[in-house]
């Protein structure tokens, strides 16, 4: 099942290093009579949930977001616009992750130390090789590969400042599961109003995180397998050869000191749980106009222009893009900060210029 649906991903980056995958995806959820399972405390689920390591499987993610952001694609030609996605993965460790956006695939595979990133549109491939194990985990990103990992990653953040309850059950890609739900406390400063993440009660993994905001009975988002299936995975499905007359490019990880985060004076998290923002600068061209998706020239600037409200303050001047469950902030100096929060938490990240 592959219905064409769609849905924000993060860019595979050149380097591969910082794969956000599939962080927010999304589908309705698997009609049918909710089933009847055994009664379980909001307490137990979330302990078995972050306990249970992801088993060997494979599935589809069909996407739908009602974001309603104002660009299809970014700079760099990645749409946001996502037809489906298949997961893989082998229970230790190795992934792969194929999303078709339209003719195109783009596909990021690890076996171990290495980490491939292939694109179809302009065939071109990218080689990163790694400690095992060593994949950076940046501020606010959300590691290869499916839901859940997203949402396993989401609920380990948020649960301390969370209400936490078992609000029945559902039937995600023919699995029965229950559906839990974290509520923020009234100390947080959030656009979001729950999340709700429906747990497969069998294995105990995520099947399907939906993000609700105020305003509205439909998820903003949702990241969900339409189907799925445990059960070991043959090995070829982590290796990865490039196709012939693809233009290949080798990186190395940037070197870094004991016990320093090499990604740490780029990217910074300001606060915890549901208020979080993430503040850096952005890479040095990044602002300037450039290709896009299909030919066409991107100014970014312009974009922010128009579809951004301009601000100032302590940190200078810049503008603001507000959806229902994120808020951005870029200065006109290439700062940023982002998050699910106010304008007003951002300010007070960026803090003073």
């Amino acid at each position: 099942m592959q219905p064409k649906t769609k849905a924000i991903t993060a860019a595979v980056t050149g380097s591969a290093l910082g794969v956000a995958g599939l962080a927010w995806l999304a589908m309705p959820a698997t009609a049918g009579e909710a089933p009847q399972l055994p009664p379980v405390s909001a307490e137990e689920l979330v302990q078995s949930v972050l306990s249970t390591k992801t088993p060997a499987l494979e599935g589809t993610v069909a996407v739908q977001n009602n974001l309603g952001l104002p660009v299809s694609s970014l700079p760099d030609g990645t749409s946001l616009n996502i037809d489906s996605a298949r997961v893989v993965n082998d229970g230790a460790g190795d992934s792969r992750l194929s999303i078709e956006q339209g003719a195109s695939e783009r596909t990021v595979v690890r076996n171990g130390a290495t980490v491939w990133s292939y694109s179809s549109k302009d065939n071109t491939a990218t080689k990163v090789t790694v400690p095992a194990g060593a994949l950076p985990e940046q501020p606010g990103q959300v590691q290869l590969s499916d839901p859940a990992t997203a949402a396993t990653q989401l609920l380990a953040k948020v649960r301390e400042s969370s209400t936490v309850s078992v609000m029945g059950t559902a039937r995600v890609a023919d699995r029965a599961a229950y559906e839990l739900v974290l509520t923020p406390k009234p100390t947080e400063r959030t656009l979001l109003r729950e999340v709700r993440v429906a747990v497969d009660a069998e294995k105990r993994v995520p099947l399907r995180l939906a993000v609700m905001t105020y305003g509205t009975a439909d998820p903003a988002f949702q990241v969900a397998f339409s189907d799925i299936a445990f059960a070991p995975q043959p090995a070829s499905e982590f290796q990865f050869t490039p196709p012939q007359g693809a233009k290949v490019t080798e990186e190395q990880p940037p070197a870094r000191e004991p016990g320093h985060d090499a990604t740490a004076d780029q990217v910074k998290t300001v606060g915890d749980g549901w208020d979080t923002v993430i503040t850096g600068t952005i890479p040095a061209g990044a602002l300037q106009p450039q290709q896009g998706g299909h030919g066409r020239d991107v100014d970014p600037k312009a974009l922010l222009a128009r579809f951004g409200k301009p601000v100032s303050g302590a940190f200078g001047t810049g503008h603001v893009i507000t959806t229902k469950v994120v808020t951005a902030l870029v200065t006109d100096d290439g700062r940023f900060a982002v998050g699910a929060v106010p304008e007003q938490v951002l300010t007070e990240a960026l803090g003073a210029k």
